[in-house]
């Protein structure tokens, strides 16, 4: 996005996981005032391949959760996997930062706190999922019309249409082809399992101000139409386009801009049948789960989330199955002692006991 708007965006700061190689690559690309990798072993490396050109490079956790309150940052893309961008992203508002949100799991761990916050400092929560960039734009010119309903859009994954005994088998390499977006391994599985829709819905609650009952998943195997917005008069809004995540993202740093671009247009000749259907929540449980934890409320979505970081990176090491991954979810919910309203604090802590009841679970399996 930066390298196709030049001259609108200036990179202050770059963060990295693991992958030291693409930080370094990026850095001396785009010249940011520092970076930051999470993993420490490898900070000596970028340090290295960095000192001579000025930029400032920096590791751990820590590093990265400070380095968002940088003066020089209007805006921070938060696209950090699972609950740590909590943090990070709590002290971006606190330091006054707009937030382009990448990072679902914030809200799925701590919207009421993490919204709560905004408003307070006054900073923009900017939704870059795809779905909820399209509510987003939906919602566009209609701040006095009231929602009536949210319908967010799944693709189905890879497994679409699969009934439990045909997925008791399946593996990760199967998992990982999901058909229309090319997106993280995490993501990916989550995808596969619908949490990733799950997930999606918690949030669509703390960004829009819906409940649950108001919000509807539909399959839509083409992912074309992102997602809709029923209003008070039955009439719906629905955003379409390719499935390019360069979209939502342009669409959340230019806001309320629309900035031109020549990215690959939809053409509706290509695509002469848009289709669409319910869930399978029986089959595809996680996104039950996601719906049931959202009612329940308080500390159940963090405990939810938590569960499936863990149920998810087991499944990656082959030592739970696809199925299995929701009697992880739901033996943790049911383990971890429920909190009717936690604060910042004690959702660290309940998420650490979330992890534990989970991998105690998969060790037994």
């Amino acid at each position: 996005m930066v390298r196709a708007q030049p001259g609108r965006f200036r990179v202050e700061v770059l963060t990295a996981g693991r992958n030291a190689d693409l930080l370094i690559q990026q850095a001396l690309e785009f010249k940011p005032n520092a970076v930051a990798i999470a993993d420490e072993s490898q900070g000596q490396k970028v340090r290295d391949a960095l000192w001579e050109h000025d930029i400032k490079a920096y590791s751990g956790a820590d590093a990265i959760a400070q380095l968002v309150e940088m003066d020089g940052i209007d805006i921070v893309l938060t696209a950090l996997v699972g609950f740590a961008g909590l943090r990070p992203t709590m002290n971006a508002i606190a330091a006054g930062k707009h937030i382009a949100l990448a990072n679902k799991e914030t809200l799925v761990v701590a919207g009421e706190i993490v919204m709560k916050a905004a408003q307070e400092k006054g900073v923009e929560i900017l939704p870059v999922d795809s779905e909820h960039s399209a509510i987003f734009q939906c919602l566009a010119g209609e701040l006095h019309n009231p929602i009536e309903k949210v319908i967010l859009t799944a693709s189905g994954g890879p497994f679409r249409g699969r009934d439990r005994n045909s997925l008791s088998g399946v593996t990760k390499a199967q998992a990982l082809k999901h058909p229309n977006w090319e997106m993280g391994a995490k993501i990916t599985i989550d995808s596969a399992s619908l949490m990733n829709k799950g997930l999606e819905v918690i949030e669509a609650r703390w960004l829009f101000d819906v409940q649950a009952k108001d919000i509807d998943v539909v399959v839509h195997p083409q992912s074309i139409v992102h997602s809709c917005v029923q209003f008070q008069d039955g009439s719906i809004k629905a955003q379409l386009g390719l499935p390019d995540m360069k979209l939502p993202i342009q669409y959340a740093l230019g806001y309320p801009h629309r900035l031109a671009n020549d990215f690959p247009r939809f053409n509706f000749a290509a695509y002469p049948s848009l289709t669409f259907e319910a869930p399978d929540k029986e089959t595809f449980r996680n996104l039950q789960l996601a719906y049931d934890a959202l009612e329940v409320g308080g500390s159940a979505p963090c405990v939810l989330n938590a569960a499936n970081e863990v149920a998810v990176a087991a499944f990656l090491k082959d030592e739970v199955g696809f199925l299995e991954m929701s009697d992880v979810l739901e033996h943790a919910l049911n383990s971890v002692p429920h909190q009717a309203k936690p604060d910042l604090e004690s959702l660290f802590e309940l998420d650490a006991a979330a992890r534990e009841a989970a991998s105690s679970r998969i060790k037994r399996s």
